[in-house]
């Protein structure tokens, strides 16, 4: 046991030196929380935070998102999540990825092993740590799981012990994923208050936080890989007698998806939109049978992307759809997510165009702290009110066309939440979730029948894998009848991953696609 109490410690503290070559983007989404006599806790505010660790001067944030202010830098010391004006301070979540950065040692900490345990496919053994007397303040207390190969430590759920009257420790659990052989890394974080915590004037603390962390591997993967590759050529074959030469219109449509593939290619690599998977597969089928069953042929072809914030929006980059995470997360079925995409899509059958100033590369090199300002998708209200108008007319003509009353249940659900998650719902880059006037009008089920769910709560969809962003669908076994309080739409809830190691089949990606209500795909015609 001591041999392996020193190996735990050693990777922990091998961790703290060797995460400082990383940049990874940390999101960070807080819901305060009020009490409700139905449904025990709703949303009552929240906030939110973007931005780019920097470790090389310990634990720092360079902001992203518009809350912190654009490019301004925040610090604070381990601990210091809270300050007394009920201001939350963002590297103080992102502090929560480490045990302890101030001597992790066995001078410091006393471990008790209580037992082995599965978690997902990864044998731990468990271990409750407890701070020594007069070890100092800022120190974890809870219970760690270590992986039993190599030891490394891949979840700590617990909350550091001390502060005072004008900052707070909270309760916290953090997982690590198997990014690489032998690497684990930060990826999530859930932290919750429930009452116990008091500020100010004895004035009681309730809320709920999800952090994520992702882009641990931009720019050192791909393009470089390219190089060194053998590639076999094959002949040109000689077309010099064909028509080959563009028309005006042609020459056009080029130049915009030039532009289009610029901006595309720049949110990528910054780690801002996830490389193309299997959630775009999604997507693309559904607007596929959008279009077949409305005669829409357009030229370029329109494609699906995901945005990897939390933020619930929706937009279009020329001919290239664009839904957040967030938003395909909270989606409750393939009716309201047709809903979405057939607005998206009619502002691509409008012809309501990208800035073409893209195309010319130098207007995309920005530092990625001025992404926010300087990119913008969001239509006018005109344009807005088109793309409603249209995309009622594409979803009368197509499958869902007898579903659209669970998309107007989500709608409602949406409206009826705004308030309470304004940050949630404000968007990034395009717009907030299409009003879709005439989908609300349409008759909705029963929002308290238990087989009905208005909205999702957070990460119902979507799991992201921190080290190469790809993003998959959850494949979790269904489950039956729901009670009021367990539907939770737009919440914040713990994160309870399946952890995997590095290189197994579970890690490999696989293949997933959206049927059409009588459970077939419809496809274009080529």
């Amino acid at each position: 046991m001591d041999e392996v109490l020193d190996r735990i410690i050693a990777n922990e503290n091998r961790l703290y030196q060797n995460i400082n070559k990383f940049q990874p983007l940390v999101e960070t989404y807080i819901q305060n929380l009020k009490p409700d006599k139905e449904l025990g806790f709703v949303p009552a505010g929240d906030k939110y935070f973007l931005g780019r660790a920097d470790f090389s001067k310990g634990v720092q944030l360079v902001s992203l998102s518009d809350a912190q202010g654009k490019g301004k830098k925040i610090f604070s010391s381990i601990g210091n999540f809270f300050s007394f004006a009920m201001e939350y301070l963002p590297d103080g979540f992102l502090q929560m990825i480490f045990i302890d950065t101030n001597g992790f040692t066995r001078d410091h900490y006393k471990f008790d092993y209580v037992r082995r345990e599965f978690l997902g496919e990864v044998r731990c053994l468990v271990f409750d740590v407890t701070p020594l007397p007069n070890s100092g303040k800022g120190r974890f207390r809870g219970r760690i799981w270590v992986e039993d190969q190599d030891f490394n430590v891949v979840r700590f759920n617990g909350s550091y012990g001390g502060g005072g009257h004008s900052s707070f420790y909270f309760h916290f659990d953090s997982w690590r994923s198997n990014v690489q052989p032998g690497v684990w890394l930060p990826a999530f974080v859930y932290s919750e208050e429930s009452g116990e915590l008091r500020y100010a004037i004895a004035k009681k603390l309730s809320f709920k936080a999800q952090t994520r962390l992702w882009g641990y591997n931009l720019g050192r993967s791909g393009q470089e890989q390219e190089l060194s590759k053998i590639l076999v050529e094959t002949p040109v074959n000689d077309e010099s007698t064909t028509s080959n030469d563009r028309t005006p219109i042609q020459a056009q449509r080029s130049w915009d998806r030039q532009a289009e593939d610029n901006v595309i290619d720049r949110l990528q690599r910054i780690g801002l939109l996830a490389p193309p998977g299997e959630v775009d597969k999604v997507l693309d089928t559904v607007v596929n049978n959008l279009e077949v069953t409305n005669n829409i042929d357009l030229d370029p072809e329109v494609r699906c992307r995901v945005l990897m914030t939390t933020t619930l929006e929706s937009f279009t980059i020329g001919h290239t759809v664009v839904l957040s995470r967030g938003l395909v997360d909270v989606l409750p079925d393939e009716a309201s997510l047709a809903s979405v995409l057939a607005h998206e899509l009619s502002h691509a059958v409008l012809g309501h165009r990208l800035d073409s100033q893209y195309a010319f590369f130098d207007r995309l090199l920005v530092d990625d702290k001025e992404t926010f300002r300087h990119f913008g998708f969001a239509r006018t209200p005109e344009e807005e009110k088109a793309a409603n108008a249209k995309g009622i007319e594409i979803l009368n003509n197509s499958p869902y066309k007898t579903q659209l009353g669970n998309a107007a249940l989500f709608l409602q659900m949406l409206d009826k939440r705004a308030k309470e998650i304004p940050n949630l719902i404000s968007p990034h880059l395009g717009n907030r979730v299409p009003e879709l006037t005439d989908v609300k009008a349409v008759q909705a089920p029963d929002a308290k029948n238990p087989q009905k769910i208005a909205a999702l709560p957070l990460g119902g969809r979507v799991k992201l894998d921190p080290w190469n962003d790809r993003l998959e669908l959850i494949k979790a076994k269904p489950i039956g009848a729901v009670a009021e309080r367990e539907k939770m739409p737009f919440e914040v809830t713990p994160f309870m991953p399946y952890l995997i190691r590095y290189g197994s089949e579970a890690a490999k990606p696989t293949s997933a696609v959206a049927a059409d209500p009588k459970g077939e795909v419809a496809k274009k015609p080529q």
